[in-house]
Parts: structure tokens; C-alpha cells; sequence
């Protein structure tokens, strides 16, 4: 009995050690993952920062390549961001998200073209080739900007149709809400119709009916202590002395 009980523990103790060994691993990768997003992050900014102090400062084939390469990883970027945050509402999207993809290895391909390029010591050869390399870049950029475009119209358009939608809803809802605005049909004469019936058989008359044992009845007054509505306070009685 004993020796089950000891080898349970061992057991137990053995598994805690492996989960936390488990836990352990996983939270450094992550935190490796973190790190190297933010150095690529780093390096991203560093290099838009360089391209885009080259593009104002600079002139010749040095200014134009940077422009060029500005250009394309402000569409490639913008594009992305705007796919990959869209997705996740319309899967529609994910179509479109896959043709980025293969776009990306164009422009991954001409980014490295152009960053070649700015170390080539002749500068007149490299000169000859920016008409070509300025078309490829609006190929990519335009088809870049088409998606990302496309799916912001698309999303406009769902957010139209569901705030007609919604509005429509609300209009009924509203009108519903005021239902009592709406005339209601009485069944019988009007009580001001019936008071005058009333008063002039009164008249017609001369005098009430008599009651039980021959004394006239009088109009009695509704008890004030009745409250007729339920929000309506209930009158006090007079005091009698």
C-alpha cells in the first residue's frame, strides 16, 4: 500500500515538473516571438525613416531609387494591415488576403532589386534601368492599392446596408412604442351627451324620483376617498365635529 501510495506521488511530482517544464518552454518562445517582432518593427521604422530622408534630401538615381522603394512598402504595408484586419469580420477577404500573398513575393523581389541597385557603382547604367523598375513598381502598387481599396469599399457597403437595416427596425419599433397616439373608436354616446340627456329629463320632471318610504332621493357626490386612477392619491375625508 505503501509502496502505490509513493509511487503515485512520484507520478504526480513527475507530471508538475513536466508542465511546468511545458509552461516554460512555451513562454520563452513567445517571448522570443515578441522580441522579434519588435526588432523587426525597429528595423522597419529605421529603414522608412532612412528611405524616406533619401527621397527629400537626395536627387539623381539615389532619390529616385528611394522613392521607388518608399512607395512600394507604403502600399504593400497600408494593404496588409487593412486585409489582415478585415478578415477576421468577412471571410470573403481571405481569398483576397492569399492573392496579397503571392503580390508580396513580387515585391519582396523588387524591393531587393532596388536595394541592390543603390550600391551599384554606375550610376548611368542604373539610371537606364528606372523606367522599368518605376513600371513594375505601379504594377505592384496599383494592384496593392486595387485590393486595399476593394475591401474598404466593401466594408463601407455592409456598414450602409446594416445602419438602413437597423434604422428601418427602429422606425418600427418607435411607432410601436407610440401606439397610443392613435384614435380609439367608442362603443357608446359621449359622456357629455349622456350628462345632457340626463339633465334635461331632470328638468322634464320638476322633481328626483322618491325613494323607499316616500322621501326624495338626492344626487349623491362619488365618494371622495374612491380614487379613480391608481397613480391618484386617495382624498382625505372631512372631519366632522
Amino acid at each position: 500500500m505503501e509502496a502505490a501510495i509513493i509511487t503515485i506521488m512520484a507520478l504526480l511530482f513527475l507530471s508538475f515538473v513536466a508542465l511546468g517544464a511545458y509552461v516554460t518552454v512555451k513562454a520563452a518562445k513567445a517571448a522570443a516571438r515578441g522580441v522579434d517582432r519588435t526588432l523587426d518593427q525597429a528595423r522597419r521604422t529605421v529603414e522608412d525613416t532612412t528611405l524616406r530622408a533619401k527621397s527629400f534630401g537626395q536627387t539623381g538615381v539615389a532619390g529616385e531609387l528611394a522613392r521607388l522603394r518608399l512607395s512600394l512598402r507604403t502600399s504593400m504595408r497600408a494593404t496588409q494591415e487593412a486585409l489582415q484586419a478585415g478578415v477576421g469580420e468577412d471571410a470573403s477577404l481571405k481569398e483576397s488576403l492569399a492573392l496579397f500573398h503571392r503580390l508580396s513575393g513580387h515585391a519582396r523581389e523588387l524591393d531587393e532589386d532596388l536595394k541592390r541597385l543603390e550600391k551599384e557603382p554606375d550610376r548611368a547604367w542604373v539610371s537606364g534601368q528606372l523606367p522599368e523598375l518605376a513600371a513594375r513598381t505601379e504594377r505592384i502598387t496599383g494592384s496593392a492599392d486595387a485590393l486595399r481599396r476593394a475591401a474598404r469599399d466593401r466594408a463601407v457597403k455592409f456598414a450602409e446596408d446594416d445602419l438602413s437595416t437597423l434604422s428601418a427596425e427602429i422606425d418600427v419599433e418607435a411607432g410601436a412604442l407610440r401606439h397610443w397616439t392613435e384614435p380609439e373608436t367608442t362603443q357608446g354616446p359621449a359622456p357629455d351627451a349622456a350628462a345632457g340627456s340626463a339633465t334635461g329629463a331632470s328638468g322634464q320632471s320638476g322633481q328626483a324620483a322618491p325613494r323607499d318610504g316616500g322621501e326624495p332621493s338626492a344626487i349623491t357626490a362619488p365618494d371622495p376617498r374612491r380614487t379613480a386612477y391608481p397613480w391618484e392619491k386617495s382624498a382625505r375625508p372631512e372631519t366632522t365635529t
